[in-house]
């Protein structure tokens, strides 16, 4: 089973490349509230929905104070023509060895089509400006899931 981070746990640390091949590290982002959100695959129907969701959504977003970032296997390259394609304006960053996925239990078995696989489960962390989770959310859908993450943090009131 994979460990599973809970509010309150000190977000893992990283240094991955975003679609420009510029390198993002966590830490430099202490001080910024963030949703971090992990995703199968960049330009697949499930992950096209969610990412544009929050592209719809990244005002409310912005105006609490937090900053999106996607995270997938996908190539450098492949983040940059679905950030393209799809009109993302929001960072999206390359994870190739899931290393990072795995630190955030974001990596494991899970049921697919009824058969038990590994791979990437599609989960969301908000992160304080410390760099605290302060919520994890594992197993989310695709759909309806960045409206949950909006009222979970108070952009729709």
């Amino acid at each position: 089973m994979t460990q599973r981070l809970e509010p309150g746990s000190a977000a893992p640390d990283f240094s991955l490349l975003d679609q420009d091949g510029s390198t993002v590290r966590l830490a430099d982002l202490r001080g910024q509230k963030v949703v971090l959100y992990f995703y199968p695959a960049a330009m697949t129907p499930g992950c096209t929905t969610q990412a544009c969701d929050f592209r719809d959504s990244i005002s409310s977003l912005q105006g609490l104070g937090y900053r999106v970032i996607g995270v997938s296997r996908d190539e450098p390259a492949k983040l940059a023509a679905f950030r393209e394609r799809d009109g993302l304006t929001f960072t999206l960053l390359s994870d190739p060895d899931h290393a990072v996925h795995s630190a955030y239990g974001a990596w494991g078995e899970k049921m697919n089509y009824g058969k038990v696989v590994e791979g990437v489960i599609r989960s969301t962390f908000v992160l304080d400006e410390d760099g605290t989770v302060s919520h994890a959310l594992y197993n989310v859908k695709a759909t309806g899931h960045v409206a949950r993450i909006r009222k979970l943090l108070g952009a729709d009131a």
